[in-house]
């Protein structure tokens, strides 16, 4: 009954987006006539959940139970895969993430119901009757095209097992707070196409986006990290980021989600960049569609792909220009009315953080380029070829730099307009101190390598000290710490967790060494005054897979300071064989260890690595995320506006009639 009752829950689910997107219309068109509207649209988006949600939990149920008569049930688990795998192998294959995906879609359509009253009615309807469209999109996918709750016979014994890679606790994780993100751009689209609707970009529509979007950001910006921390640690490798075109995918919906947070940060403050913004909103969205095609299509090769059917490409690539090439078109019509309410000065912290967008488009836009110019090649009969690591970082780091110098300035400029004696003048401390402790870190610790290495250095801590700074100006010009409002405590921490990163990547990238060795049981290896003592391996044998386990005792000047246990794991049922890395670490470096193979002799290959300053990756990142939802929690952007919004609904409503 359970798969019965979970294609019951999408159909149903379908139905009500249907009727929520009529309703929505009328609500939108004459919402004097529907004194009612914000209840039964609130109620139908209820519905909408709490149906996605059962369907959900049924496919839940299905995986603890083995319930191998579901097709998705036996190509993902088996009866020995462990109990938080079975749970997440519901979003470990094609079908189960785009359960997962209406699920994060329902989720965020309920909060913008349940938290957006004091929209004006019109408003309100647009945005929850888009949301409504685009959750009809993904359901009509589901139900014609990829079912999980497809049923087959005879039933198999047992399944063909979760892929081994995802058996990992990031992958537990990673897939719901990325799929936020993805999904979460979701709203801030829904109040772009309002606005253009509607016909009014200003203050208060920026106001009403801004804790969506930045939440979005949030999301995905901590299912990134995970991502990464996950390929660091599960695929024995070493590396944090390899420009894969799936995490690629990713990153530009990031990048553009960056400079759409900023964009409208000045939209609200100063009521300029209205046409820049809701581009930003649009493209995001569409950018965040695009990975879900390149997922799902089958065009890319790649081990955080799902499925490789043409026909599920050829839906996705269609909604994708339904959804984005109606908004674009929608957006050309209003664009001549999109002017900004005062001019920018060229020394303003306005004029810094357009230039800060302009660079975070490029470089989405190489990202853009590298990961799909090969498909295009590729689909044009052209050859092959292969866009890799070289390509990005050759790009990326000449226009990098220059942002994370942006960065730091803004937080020197004043709105509206600066003079340029007082913003040097406000530069120079936090410039001096970035430089002094950046070359004494550079020279003390790392022996003076590398000039590029020194620049990095500098630059991220030029923006956190140019973060510090702007805090502890807002503290003593108010009432201490106390005065200083969420979304600057926010944007001060993602500034500080930005330039954190850029150290620990610029010095990661410069410093760490990599040896592969061959070690026989009580032979010795050094790494940057670390001695590895290989004490021989032992079979260990998991739930579902067996496991040679390797001993290596780690030593500093003589004496064991960490033992490690790398593996090499053979999964029963799929017969592939796995690296489970090991660290050892601490806020300084990371020690990592890689079991390779057997070499005879009672000898092993192994990668030795030494990466310093490795966890201010992971922590800079945790800085941004946390940023992103302090931010988002500002109460000034949840406040009521009822009397502002009463006037707006009595405006909009002639226009959208």
């Amino acid at each position: 009954m359970l798969p019965a009752l979970g294609d019951m829950a999408l159909a149903g689910a379908t139905c009500v987006c249907v009727l929520q997107i009529l309703f929505a219309v009328q609500a939108a068109r004459a919402p004097e006539r529907y004194p009612a509207a914000p209840a039964l649209l609130n109620a139908m988006v209820s519905s909408h959940l709490l149906l996605i949600f059962v369907a959900y939990c049924a496919m839940s149920i299905l995986f603890v139970q083995d319930a191998f008569e579901v097709v998705f049930v036996a190509q993902n688990s088996h009866v020995e895969l462990p109990l938080a795998y079975k749970l997440s192998a519901v979003w470990g294959g094609h079908e189960g993430s785009l359960l997962l995906w209406m699920l994060m879609l329902a989720g965020w359509t309920w909060c913008v119901g349940r938290f957006s009253n004091n929209l004006p009615t019109s408003t309100r309807a647009i945005v929850l009757g888009v949301l409504g469209f685009v959750a009809i999109g993904f359901l009509t996918f589901t139900l014609w095209t990829s079912n999980p709750f497809d049923l087959q016979f005879p039933v198999p014994e047992s399944g063909r097992d979760l892929n081994p890679l995802l058996q990992d606790p990031g992958m537990v994780i990673h897939p719901p707070l990325l799929y936020m993100g993805y999904v979460g751009f979701a709203v801030a689209f829904a109040f772009a196409v309002a606005a253009l609707i509607e016909g009014r970009l200003d203050s208060t529509w920026a106001r009403w986006t801004r804790p969506w979007t930045t939440s979005a950001w949030a999301f995905l910006t901590a299912g990134i990290a995970l991502g990464s921390w996950w390929a660091y640690h599960e695929l024995g490798w070493g590396g944090w980021w390899f420009w894969d075109p799936v995490e690629n995918a990713s990153f530009m919906p990031w990048l553009v989600g960056t400079a759409l947070i900023h964009s409208l940060a000045v939209t609200d403050k100063r009521g300029v960049f209205k046409s820049w913004t809701v581009l930003l909103a649009i493209v995001a969205f569409g950018l965040s569609l695009l990975g879900t095609f390149l997922v799902r299509s089958g065009v890319l090769v790649s081990v955080h792909a799902f499925a490789s059917d043409p026909e599920r490409g050829l839906y996705i690539l269609a909604f994708l220009t339904v959804v984005v090439g109606g908004a674009l078109a929608l957006y050309a019509w209003r664009a001549s009315q999109l002017k900004p309410e005062t001019r920018v000065a060229i020394i303003s912290r306005e004029s810094a953080l357009l230039l800060n967008n302009v660079f975070l488009v490029v470089l989405a836009a190489v990202v853009f380029v590298g990961t799909l110019y090969p498909l295009v090649v590729d689909s044009l009969g052209l050859g092959s070829m292969s866009v890799g690591p070289p390509y990005f970082e050759a790009l990326f780091i000449p226009l990098g730099l220059p942002l994370v110098l942006l960065v730091g300035f803004s937080a020197t400029l004043a709105w509206k307009r600066s003079k340029t004696g007082p913003v040097l003048r406000a530069a120079a401390l936090p410039a001096a101190i970035a430089v002094v402790a950046g070359i004494a870190l550079w020279a003390g610790i790392y022996a003076a390598r590398g000039a590029m290495a020194l620049v990095g250095i500098v630059l991220g801590l030029w923006a956190i000290f140019a973060a510090l700074r702007d805090l502890w100006l807002r503290a003593r010009s108010g009432r201490g710490v106390g005065s200083i409002p969420s979304s600057l405590w926010g944007m001060s921490l993602g500034h500080l967790g930005l330039g954190m990163f850029v150290i620990a990547v610029t010095v990661v990238s410069s410093f760490d060494v990599e040896r592969d060795v061959r070690l026989a049981t009580g032979e010795v290896a050094d790494v940057e005054g670390y001695q590895f003592r290989f004490e021989g391996t032992r079979p260990v044998e998991g739930p579902n897979y067996i496991a040679e386990r390797a001993t290596v005792t780690v030593l500093e000047n003589g004496a064991p300071i960490a033992t490690l246990y790398p593996e090499k794991r053979r999964y029963r049922v799929q017969q592939d064989i796995m690296t489970q890395s090991a660290v050892s670490y601490n806020p300084m470096r990371d020690l990592y260890v890689s079991l390779g193979e057997p070499m005879g002799s009672d000898a092993w290959s192994l990668r030795l690595q030494y990466k310093p300053m490795m966890r201010l990756v992971w922590l800079g990142t945790a800085l941004m995320m946390l940023g992103g939802f302090i931010a988002a929690l500002d109460r000034r952007y949840w406040r009521a506006t009822r009397s502002a919004s009463a006037t707006a609904s009595g405006a909009t409503a002639q226009q959208v009639s």
